[in-house]
């Protein structure tokens, strides 16, 4: 096995990016490295001990151990996914072990042969100690050994639909990062003298109280700019104070802040302790009051099984029950703060009747946050939990279905432990659940895992279907967790199922994958049969478009829909019920932050604009032009079509001409020739013509040096092949250019001295009379929005080589690919990133950093999609229940970086009236059971009290009050089917049972109406 890092000739350890590049923009590389020099034991792998072992594994850190002598039990099948019925009785870290190893080929997995709890000095190899199933007399004894011996402790219990986790760090346990926010910086217009200071243009500073910053840039006291981190006290949002600035001078202009992380020291006490005196992270802020009682809840269930042989309350069995009850009490009274003024016996009670109850949700929650401490402790980074957390999804619990000892009692089935919670006759109804999952990716595959172990869909009239366009790569390993290394190339959706029945082979033949898109191009295949037989909708995408699609069909069919999402440490869920709840479109996120052209083009003042000005560059000249000139060849009419555009006509037919004749290499060396011809004009001309439009000394109209505030004053670069920006620059260039032509390219840097040495590169002089646009709000000077002179345009299209005279011929833009290390796509922006950053004097951004803001790149790990799916399964035993108030369902936010968790009730629906009836403005909707004609139509309305005004179907208009009488004479017989025919002049599709209309009326007062849509069945219902 190898260790996560590989070291370079220099002795440097690197991180496999191909491998990890989505945790790293979470985690970053200083954590990285320091979780892949430290060694993890889990101590029991039931399913809560798997999970964790499996989210550390994909995290990469150095070694992990296991241990757990144990047989396997045919209830651990319930929530344990790397065990098999033909196992049982052998030793569950025997069994696990291997299938462990797999998940990452940099961690190797071993088991832990020495019982820990009769010689914990076997313990000192480890960094990090975590417990599950662990008697509470034991947790103590190894908590007092890690905390002697510098170990950091966790440990974690699931008890059926309850939880918990505990952390000790030891004393000054040092938090490097706590929020793992991108550090806040900005441009500063003003620091009084008694420290106030003012943010640029009332641009909000998004400091906090307590936060550190340093200055640099600042003219007039140049000592401020020393690098000295000082502490903030806001004042505003806008304006914030560092105390005295005395004897730093007096400030003149300029000025930038930057805010410093720094570190936060934590004190954990021991468990003994925290045992009397409790710290608790609140899970659920409904739910307040509860971690005090399952505190001692927990506490009690241990000392119930010390007291029984080891074994836990039978499930809902009251005299068991009653026991728990009476070491609660005794236990309450050791409370010395927060102690409860009385117990809650009803929680108590059902907290003993689910002991033996072991969910796969339950495991997966307290798995993904669990392992999250555990990577906290190991780097630094981000805020651990201090120090107790309870969670319970009560809510979760069957209404519709009898939980009696008996129901409840073993059956010798794989689902014993979740049978235990909910009864045999739920289990039941999840076997015949009928769901769709749509994506097979990070949270696909996590949810596939949970069903494959909940038993869903493997009853007689259950069925999943799961669709997936992609195929696996190889950065989705680290967080995919049922693809192996063998599966790269091959079918997301296939691979998931297959890895889910093998799970739980009762779901052989229960599983149907797809490679189909769920959109309106694939409705033939998701077609209305498709969507009324299933129950449910499950969402595991990555884009907002086609969740919106998804969810449209949802509210259309009337079918639940779980929505779920991760962004590094951050989570949300969402249940959309069907005549209850809000949907996914009825909110919106905020558009995609941008930048303007021109602050992009020409005055850049951070390097997120240089980079987007790097990717912008990466496309104008291996994209875009490749692409015009294969039009210009394939399509005759191309340069006719092109003349009678407005706007930049000249532009695409002088990069033709470029691309096509001038800058058409024969051999490779031109390309070089080229790149370097590039750089000359886009870090050396250019920055020269800007500033001779703009010179270092001009001022605004009121009198304010133009080069002040956000914008900063370039200075051109001199070529030199032996600085690495440089160089790297004219490498990927070059590549790129003879790609493009089909030429072979080279990284052979003698190659490069040869030809660069014996170019001639031609002085530049500054022209007068062009034109810059000097503020995002003034118009563009060389904005094309007209037609060019066309005698012009003329002369440069017959300058061109007739399309004829090159058959056959092609370009071949570049198609941009982030993940790929040697194809200098990544290399290229960064390289140009960073010289536009030299000549603004911006602190440069290195490959990663480049590639994760020109690569849109979503930040994720598997922690969070671990807890995130654990949360939407709790909320499907709530559907397939068939809960139907909104008070039964959460939606979720979470974030395991502080840690925070916040759960609300879904939002419910609009509602809205007209005339005297009050309608759902989103699950509402007047449908029609025949396919009735216009006529027919119209007049159901108007005995509703509703005059139709205007009728629509897509982008046909049908009916309009306002139509002749003639025309309306001649669509009032039609049928409704006929009549979009007639005006789409297309014909409906066939098959199409239900056919979706827009419609505006009046009410009886004349006030306009929002009316839900109308559905009208066709002639095929």
């Amino acid at each position: 096995m190898a260790d996560t890092m590989k070291v370079d000739k220099d002795g440097e350890q690197n991180i496999d990016e191909g491998l990890y590049s989505r945790q790293l923009y979470v985690l970053g590389h200083e954590a990285m490295r320091r979780m892949a020099k430290s060694n993890v034991l889990v101590v029991g792998v039931k399913g809560l001990g798997v999970e964790i072992a499996k989210n550390i594994a994909l995290a990469g850190v150095k070694a992990m151990a296991i241990y757990d002598p144990a047989p396997v039990e045919i209830a651990d099948l319930s929530a344990q996914f790397f065990l098999r019925k033909e196992e049982i009785g052998r030793p569950r870290a025997e069994v696990t072990q291997p299938r462990l190893a797999e998940l990452n080929a940099y961690v190797p997995v071993s088991v832990h042969t020495e019982n820990p709890f009769e010689n914990p000095e076997s313990l000192s190899k480890y960094q990090v100690v975590v417990l599950t199933e662990t008697s509470l007399d034991n947790q103590l004894q190894i908590n007092k050994f890690c905390r002697a011996n510098g170990i950091y402790f966790v440990s974690a219990d699931v008890r059926g639909l309850f939880g918990n986790v505990f952390c000790d760090f030891g004393d000054e346990f040092s938090v490097a990062d706590a929020t793992g926010e991108n550090p806040v910086s900005g441009i500063i217009s003003d620091i009084s003298e008694d420290g106030l200071v003012t943010a640029l243009d009332e641009t909000r500073h998004g400091l906090e109280d307590g936060d550190h910053v340093t200055f640099s840039e600042v003219e007039g006291m140049e000592k401020i700019n020393d690098g000295t981190p000082r502490k903030v006290e806001v004042k505003g949002p806008y304006t914030f104070s560092i105390g005295s600035v005395e004897g730093l001078g007096k400030y003149s202009r300029g000025g930038l802040f930057q805010q410093v992380k720094m570190p936060k020291i934590i004190n954990f006490k021991s468990l003994e302790e925290q045992l009397r005196k409790p710290e608790f992270l609140i899970s659920d802020f409904a739910k307040w009051d509860r971690p005090v009682q399952l505190h001692i809840g927990f506490q009690a269930l241990s000392k119930f099984a010390s007291n029984n042989g080891g074994k836990l309350p039978r499930p809902m069995n009251d005299q068991d029950a009653k026991a728990v009850l009476q070491l609660a009490g005794e236990i309450a009274k050791t409370i010395e703060e927060g102690a409860p003024e009385e117990l809650d016996e009803k929680l108590l009670t059902e907290l003993s009747y689910q002991a033996q109850g072991y969910l796969s949700p339950m495991a997966a929650f307290f798995g993904g946050l669990t392992a999250q401490q555990v990577l906290k402790a190991l780097s630094g980074k981000f805020t651990p939990v201090v120090q107790f957390m309870y969670f319970d999804s009560l809510e979760s619990l069957p209404s519709s279905t009898s939980r009696t000892e008996e129901t409840c009692a073993p059956t010798g089935s794989r689902y014993d432990a979740q049978i235990a919670v909910f009864g045999k006759d739920f289990q039941d109804k999840i076997g015949n659940t009928k769901e769709f999952l749509v994506g097979a990716g990070a949270i696909g595959c996590e949810m596939l895992k949970n069903w494959a172990l909940m038993g869903l869909a493997t009853g007689p009239n259950g069925s999943i279907h799961v669709t997936d366009m992609d195929s696996i790569e190889r950065s989705n390993l680290n967080r995919q967790f049922l693809f192996r290394a063998p599966d790269v190339g091959k079918l997301k959706s296939e691979c998931a199922a297959a890895a889910a029945a093998v799970m739980n082979p009762e779901l052989e033949g229960k599983v149907t994958s797809l490679r189909d898109r769920v959109g309106e191009d694939t409705e033939d295949i998701f077609n209305e049969d498709f969507w009324e037989a299933l129950d449910g909708v499950t969402n595991a995408l990555d884009n907002v478009e086609a969740r919106v699609y998804v969810d449209r069909r949802c509210v259309f069919f009337r079918k639940p829909l779980l929505e779920s999402g991760t962004l590094g440490t951050k989570g949300n869920t969402q249940v959309v019920l069907p005549n209850l709840s809000e949907s996914y479109s009825s909110s919106q996120d905020p558009p995609e932050k941008s930048f303007p052209m021109c602050t992009v083009k020409s005055f850049p003042n951070k390097i997120e604009h240089t980079i987007a000005w790097g990717r912008e560059i990466f496309d104008s000249s291996f994209v875009n032009p490749a692409q015009s000139v294969n039009l210009y060849l394939s399509q005759p009419n191309f340069i006719e079509s092109t003349l009678k555009q407005s706007g930049n006509q000249k532009e695409i037919l002088e990069t033709i001409r470029d691309y096509l004749v001038a800058a058409k290499p024969l051999k490779f060396e031109e390309s070089i020739e080229w790149a370097r011809l590039k750089f000359e004009k886009l870090f050396n001309n250019d920055i020269q013509q800007l500033v001779h439009v703009f010179p270092k000394d001009s001022v605004t109209s009121s009198g304010t040096p133009f080069w002040s505030g956000p914008k900063r004053a370039p200075d051109p670069l001199a070529f030199d092949l032996e600085n690495k920006e440089h160089r790297d620059f004219i490498v990927a260039a070059a590549n790129l250019h003879a790609f493009i032509y089909g030429l072979k390219g080279s990284t052979d840097l003698g190659l490069y001295r040869k030809v660069l040495d014996a170019m001639m590169i031609p002085d530049f002089k500054p022209q007068s009379g062009v034109k810059i646009q000097a503020n995002d709000s003034d118009p563009d000077p060389n904005a094309n929005t007209g037609f060019a002179d066309q005698d012009e345009l003329k002369e440069i299209a017959e300058s061109l080589p007739a399309p004829a005279t090159l058959a056959g011929y092609r370009l071949t833009p570049v198609e941009f690919e982030k993940d790929d290390d040697t194809n200098h796509h990544i290399a290229l922006i960064t390289a140009a990133s960073n010289l536009r950053a030299m000549n603004y004097g911006i602190s440069p951004a290195d490959r990663h950093q480049t590639k994760l803001i020109a690569g849109k790149i979503i930040p994720a790990i598997a922690t969070t999609t671990a807890l995130v799916t654990g949360i939407v399964c709790l909320e499907l035993y709530k559907l397939i229940d068939g809960k139907n108030k909104l008070e039964d369902y959460r939606n979720g936010f979470i974030n395991l970086a502080l840690p925070f968790f916040g759960f609300s009730e879904p939002i419910a629906s609009p509602k809205g009236k007209y005339n005297d009836t009050e309608v759902d403005k989103l699950w509402d909707r007047f449908e029609f059971g025949h396919n009735v004609t216009l006529r027919e139509l119209i007049d159901e309305f108007e005995g509703k009290g509703l005059e139709v005004t205007m009728l629509s179907h897509g982008n046909a208009l049908l009916y309009a009050s306002f139509f002749p009488p003639a025309k309306l004479k001649d669509r009032y017989p039609l049928k409704m089917t006929e009549l979009i025919e007639v005006v789409s002049k297309k014909p409906v599709p066939a098959g199409r049972r239900n056919m979706i209309f827009e419609i505006c009326a009046d009410d009886k007062s004349g006030e306009d109406v929002e009316v839900p849509f109308v559905c009208v069945k066709t002639k095929d219902a």
